[in-house]
Formats: C-alpha cells, sequence, structure tokens
C-alpha cells in the first residue's frame, strides 16, 4: 500500500480525507493492519490498482468476486465520494447515467466540473432521469414511502442543477418513464449498478462495480438496459425547475 501511494503521489493525508477517516487509521493500515472491505475497495479505487497487489495476504477466497464483478457495496452511501470522482474522471470515451433523479450526484459541484471538463475534452454524456410527469415516478415515491410529489419534486431540482450542462457539448440529458429496477452509472466499461429494493430507498440499496469484459458478461445486461431505455426516453423540457433543495435519493 505504501509503495502505491508513492507511485501514486498520494499522502496518508490525502488517503484520509477521501475515506473520511482519522489518518491514525490510515498509519495503522500502513503497519499492516487489513482494513474493512469496503476501505479496501475504496483505497484501490483511489490508487487505481487492484486490491489483491495492496493486500496480497488476504486469500483467494475473500477476493473471489465471479466475472465483471469488481467490488459490492452494501449501500450506496457506503460508496466513498472518491469512487463516484474516480469513475467520472477516468472516462475517455463515454459517461452514461440512468437513474430517477440521482440528485447526491448534480449536488456535488466537483462531479458537475468533471461531467463538464469530459464533455469538452470529447467524452460523450448522456444523462438519464425520470419523467417528473409519470405514473412510475409518482409509484417509486410511494414505494419509498416519501410520497409521489416528492420524488418527482427531486428530479425537477436535478434538472435544474443540470442546468449549467445545457451549453455544454456532447452533453444530452433525456426523461424516461420506465419502471426502474436499477440505477446505473457508467464510464467506459467501469460500472456502479445500484440495485434497488422495494421500500428501500435508492442510497440503502446495494452497489455493485462491474467492469464490462465480454458480450454475455453481467455488465452487457446493464449496458444494454439502458440502451433500450435511451432510445425510447423524450427529451428533457425546458421550461424552468424549482430551485433545487431536496435531499438526495434515488
Amino acid at each position: 500500500m505504501r509503495n502505491a501511494m508513492v507511485a501514486a503521489r498520494i499522502t496518508p493525508t490525502d488517503v484520509a480525507a477521501a475515506l473520511t477517516v482519522d489518518p491514525k487509521t490510515v498509519n495503522r493500515w500502513l503497519k499492516g493492519r487489513i482494513p474493512y472491505p469496503r476501505h479496501r475497495w475504496a483505497i484501490a479505487d483511489l490508487l487505481h490498482v487492484h486490491e489483491a497487489d495492496l493486500w496480497p495476504q488476504v486469500t483467494q477466497q475473500h477476493l473471489a468476486l465471479a466475472g465483471d464483478v469488481q467490488a459490492i457495496y452494501p449501500h450506496r452511501w457506503a460508496v466513498p465520494q472518491s469512487v463516484w470522482h474516480t469513475l467520472f474522471q477516468g472516462a475517455t470515451e463515454e459517461i452514461s447515467i440512468l437513474t430517477y433523479s440521482g440528485l447526491f450526484l448534480p449536488e456535488d459541484r466537483r462531479i458537475l466540473d468533471i461531467l463538464t471538463n469530459r464533455a469538452r475534452a470529447g467524452v460523450i454524456v448522456r444523462i438519464l432521469l425520470g419523467d417528473p410527469d409519470s405514473p412510475q415516478v409518482a409509484r417509486r415515491g410511494t414505494d419509498e414511502g416519501i410520497g409521489p410529489d416528492v420524488m418527482a419534486a427531486r428530479i425537477k431540482n436535478a434538472l435544474t442543477l443540470y442546468r449549467r450542462l445545457h451549453n455544454v457539448p456532447n452533453v444530452e440529458i433525456r426523461l424516461h418513464p420506465t419502471v426502474l429496477y436499477n440505477s446505473i452509472f457508467r464510464a467506459d466499461s467501469e460500472l456502479l449498478v445500484n440495485l434497488h429494493a422495494y421500500a428501500t430507498p435508492a442510497a440503502d440499496a446495494p452497489v455493485m462495480h462491474l467492469r464490462h469484459r465480454e458480450e454475455q458478461g453481467a455488465a452487457a445486461i446493464y449496458l444494454t438496459s439502458f440502451e433500450l431505455i435511451w432510445t425510447t426516453a423524450g427529451p428533457q423540457s425546458n421550461e424552468p425547475q424549482p430551485d433545487a433543495g431536496q435531499d438526495a435519493d434515488s
């Protein structure tokens, strides 16, 4: 781990800040203590290396994840913010986002900056949000126990925050009326898939980190799902949206 940090020019203080842990905790890791799985995954993503390269003493049994699966986070809120930043910053060809509101993304100014900069560098950015007037969005709000109006308001808030991308080349936002089984966040061959569960807010549901390797793999299923929804989605309305201010969720 220490060698990888030196190669990446990242200090223990940087790691502590990225993972929101005490610097003393990072020092214990550097002295040999093995972090919890979610911290190992976050550090590996931060340093752009494989988990096994940092902790070879972790048995292969612990690392054995099938096929395209790189990591599994128990909740979306457990995914370090640095992982989202690294995901989108690493895109060289395409960024695709499918969600209902995904308000936690545009509320992060750094992510908006990353999307803007990547698009200006030639990366295609496609954003699919739920149609706030659709019955599917209303039903999701009811299922989560927050009510249909709150879910629709979150989508409108997200649209407001994404306004700064409207005149950026290579960016397109569409609205979809589909039943959303999963939220998908793609950067080239890397995907974070937020699994949805009935009566469970998206932030509390698990997230899979997938890497697209083959056409019959798990990642390909979600890429196909995104494309099908994209082709049937409608353009974003240019009508003004209310001021943003709701908490992030689905």
